[in-house]
């Protein structure tokens, strides 16, 4: 037994450096002694939350990890699947939420650049970018700076190295003011028979690090920031963050991608959180052998670094790969030819530690198994909290509006209004891959080129046998969707039913461009978990994704786990953040969001109930959330996408857009946006809510109002011709379908009309007539309300 136990807390070095006196006791154990200061530093960080996931790998068992498109699952750099054509997609989303509460810019700079590392790790080239962002209210300086110096970042790193920023969304609520949520993801493009992964192998072959030098930047920053609740003093956490270079990493993408093809390399591995510490453990970790390093061999921008700084510095833009000696000095000459600083700083070993050393001299020795494996792991002691733990939000509207004056404050509000201000700074099409860009349709869609993602030398396109020049986006390529989506204040409402929501919701996004959801990836956000009404959060969010998954036969390919996003204002909205990619047989068969056609039907699909307690109207109002949300029907729902899925791909359907924040009359509005006006009966759905379980107990107003501003999963806005809405409307008797009008005005006019039975528990009374006052709304006055509210807001 150590001394930890009688050790004062301002004098125990493992206590400062994040770990408990038990957990000090139990590497002790595993060394035979107290460890020195490399080792333990070492231990620190892959023994944290960030590194360990100590607290959440448990319940990560719980999620489906296999599916027939399946080609890489968790535990690898990213997750992959095939898309046909020989090709494969690898994706993954990660956070940079505590280094961006920091110094935003480089917090979300370096997210993009860590996640593109994830993506060309296993071999394939980075694509696309998408980012899921929250932030604190806009009335709040500070959450304007870091939204604004955030956006920048990620602008900054992706426009740099070529990569387009093809989707994402951006959300603004109280809870995010001391701890804002940036979770970026990354798509990339390979042959499916080119990935490799990360176990090391080979007893005798070098360990060769390359790409930028090494210093003191980010000693400590991701593992120790995303491990422990942020306090009021960020100033001493500023040196912990690190600093990107898209230039730098823009060689070291095409260096990897020459020496894979090349088949250069036995394994590749970047180096993130952690830095040369968890790349190289886990690697040893994997491919069950040992290594030697040799610090003093290190490529280093700073004098005098120590060696546990050498091992712990999460300096930007480094691999780490293992060669055969055969090969070393054709890895060598690609990496000089690439301008790369690299060294052959170890080589792999039988002895199954990792043995440190500088200048010969051996400085930590740790079993891998110790340092990897053996980290304690947690029993979570959840606990459901008896009333709704988060305040009301601030009220932003007064009750008793009109209901054309709600829609108005919802299409203008933070969370509704164009986000334009934001992702013009992206730039989306570059790579000539984007068909679908930012607001032109649910999700995010990219033709890759038949040949696309086959690199020769340098990793330009190869167009070996082709007897043509390839470009990128080929017609005769795969066609690819992508999303990314949370819904933080209803998963605070209900966890598990919020979390399926958000599954949902990703799902509906993909079909409304007819794509069928291939696999998910998922960046969990939530506060401390060792509380135990944040565990109760994690736990049953956990819950319903798996659930929600099962039930839509999609996979995990890979994920990251983000806790301790808390401060003394209290914990975030618990926030799963999924992203899902799907694949779609025709590119010119892609439906868009907007009305754009002034003589179409218009219908709504789908098993959609929903309710005004956890909207954004509820919001506006300053109502408290909820504790629960309605049950659904997973099959119906799953069922409902596959139809909407086959309409889209078909053309019965050419516009799609799935009900979200704001309900029907918002979604209404937001597909009056392409310039076409609708006219609209809300008749039928007030008429369903009324013999529904969310319609229980609801008086003619607030049925109205349900009808108009709730919300829920399930809905799905479709226009078509009026003959093939009325043949899909044959085939959706089980999912729900309901006729709502017509496009071909100047206006958005909504009205409805429904003889409501008191029978089935409304608070109408006997054959009470429900009727909605009429709105009309121009159509230039929404898109002028859209367009510009939030960029006004955001550079006040």
């Amino acid at each position: 037994m150590s001394a930890a136990a009688d050790t004062p807390a301002a004098e125990a070095p493992h206590r400062a450096l994040g770990l408990t006196d038990s957990e000090y006791d139990l590497i002790c154990d595993k060394l035979g002694r107290e460890p020195n200061a490399t080792e333990l530093a070492m231990f620190s960080l892959m023994w944290s939350e960030h590194c360990s996931y100590k607290h959440s790998k448990k319940l990560l068992g719980k999620l489906p990890t296999s599916g027939p498109a399946l080609l890489m699952g968790p535990g690898e750099n990213a997750g992959a699947v095939t898309v046909g054509d020989g090709l494969a997609i690898a994706f993954k989303v990660e956070s940079h939420n505590h280094p961006s509460a920091v110094e935003p810019f480089q917090g979300a700079a370096t997210g993009v650049g860590g996640i593109m590392r994830d993506i060309f790790a296993v071999g394939a080239r980075p694509i696309a970018v998408l980012d899921s962002l929250r932030f604190g209210e806009l009335d709040s300086a500070r959450s304007r700076y870091l939204a604004a110096r955030a956006v920048a970042g990620i602008g900054h790193y992706g426009n740099s190295i070529g990569v387009p920023t093809v989707g994402g969304e951006i959300y603004f609520e109280g809870p995010y003011e001391q701890n804002c949520l940036v979770n970026a993801m990354c798509l990339g493009l390979a042959p499916a028979d080119k990935l490799i992964r990360s176990a090391a192998a080979g007893v005798g072959n070098h360990l060769v690090l390359f790409g930028a030098s090494t210093g003191r930047d980010g000693i400590g920053g991701a593992s120790v920031l995303a491990s422990a609740e942020l306090g009021e003093d960020d100033d001493s956490k500023r040196p912990t963050v690190q600093v990107g270079d898209p230039f730098e990493e823009s060689k070291l993408v095409e260096a990897c991608l020459e020496l894979l093809n090349a088949g250069l390399l036995a394994s590749l591995q970047d180096l993130g959180a952690a830095g040369l510490t968890s790349a190289s453990s886990e690697m040893a970790s994997k491919g069950e052998v040992g290594l030697d390093i040799h610090v003093d061999r290190v490529p280093l921008r700073e004098q005098g670094m120590e060696p546990f700084e050498i091992m712990v510095s999460e300096s930007q833009e480094r691999m780490l790969c293992v060669v055969e000696p055969a090969q070393l000095d054709a890895v060598l000459a690609i990496c000089d030819k690439w301008d790369l600083h690299h060294a052959v700083i170890g080589e792999v070993t039988d002895t199954r530690h990792m043995q440190i050393y500088r200048d010969g001299d051996l400085v930590g020795d740790i079993p891998v198994t110790a340092l990897v494996d053996d980290c304690p792991m947690y029993d979570l002691s959840p606990e459901e909290p008896p009333a709704q733990i988060y305040p009301a939000p601030k009220r932003r509207i007064k009750d008793g509006l009109a209901p054309a004056d709600n829609l108005l404050a919802l299409l203008g509000s933070d969370n509704i209004a164009s986000r334009r201000e934001y992702f013009e700074q992206y730039d989306c099409i570059v790579g000539s891959r984007t068909i679908k860009r930012p607001e032109a349709a649910e999700a995010a869609v990219l033709r890759l080129g038949a040949n696309d993602g086959r690199h020769g030398p340098g990793g330009a396109p190869s167009t070996a046998g082709s007897g043509k020049a390839q470009t990128p986006g080929d017609a005769d390529g795969p066609t690819i969707a992508v999303s990314i989506d949370g819904s933080g204040r209803r998963v605070a409402a209900d966890p598990y039913r919020g979390t399926i929501g958000v599954v949902l919701e990703c799902a509906a996004n993909l079909a409304c461009v007819g794509a069928e959801p291939l696999g998910l990836t998922n960046c969990l956000n939530f506060g401390n978990p060792e509380k135990p009404h944040i565990a109760w959060q994690l736990d049953r969010a956990v819950s319903g994704m798996a659930d929600a998954l099962r039930a839509l036969n999609v996979p995990v390919v890979g994920g990251n786990v983000s806790l301790y996003n808390q401060s003394g204002d209290g914990p975030i909205y618990p926030t799963p953040v999924v992203g899902m990619v799907g694949s779609l047989p025709d590119p010119r068969v892609i439906a868009g969001n907007t009305f754009t056609d002034p003589d179409l039907a218009v219908a709504l699909i789908g098993p959609f109930e929903p309710t005004l307690p956890a909207s954004e109207l509820a919001k506006l109002r300053g109502e408290e959330l909820p504790t629960k949300l309605p049950d659904l029907n997973l099959s119906l729902h799953a069922e409902s996408l596959k139809l909407v899925r086959e309409a889209v791909r078909s053309g019965a359907v050419t516009v799609a857009r799935d009900v979200s924040e704001g309900g029907l009359a918002t979604a209404l509005a937001e597909c009056c946006l392409g310039g076409v006006g609708a006219t609209i009966d809300l008749g039928p759905l007030i008429e369903r809510l009324s013999r529904s379980q969310a319609g229980a107990g609801l008086d003619a107003e607030a049925l109205v109002e349900t009808a108009l501003f709730g919300e829920g999963p399930g809905g799905i806005v479709v226009a078509g011709s009026r003959e093939s809405l009325m043949q899909l409307s044959s085939r959706a008797h089980g999912v729900g379908f309901l006729a709502l009008g017509s496009t071909g005005s100047a206006k958005l006019d909504i009205a409805g009309f429904s003889a409501v039975d008191s029978s089935a528990g409304t608070g109408t009374g006997p054959g009470a007539v429900v009727t909605l006052k009429e709105i009309s709304l121009d159509v230039p006055n929404l898109q002028r309300i859209h367009a510009g509210a939030l960029a006004e807001r955001a550079s006040s």
